[in-house]
């Protein structure tokens, strides 16, 4: 890592962390912040307290169900206006050609 990194001291799920990242600290409390709330929602979810391990699994599969699903959507989108994109290059080529 860089000499620009920060040390940023966050709490998830109880559990204090010091996070070494070349990232404004705001944004890493931010996801620790959001990893917390995951974690807290998927033991609320659950009918019996969980090990942290286990709810840290089942957060980071959500997190990362979330992830998939808006790469997914912008996929889409890219391969979308790339579409038209292309189809607007050809347009353009043939107005030149004649």
């Amino acid at each position: 890592m860089s000499s620009n990194d920060n040390f940023v001291k966050v709490t998830i799920y109880g559990q204090e962390y010091t996070i070494k990242a070349p990232a404004d600290a705001r944004y890493i409390k931010n996801i620790a912040e959001y990893v917390d709330q995951k974690m807290r929602e998927i033991q609320d979810e659950l009918n019996t307290p969980q090990v942290p391990a286990k709810v840290a699994i089942l957060a980071a599969m959500n997190i990362s169900d979330e992830f998939f699903a808006i790469k997914r959507k912008h996929d889409k989108i890219k391969n979308s206006v790339e579409g038209k994109v292309s189809s607007l290059v050809e347009i353009v080529e043939e107005e030149i050609q004649k």
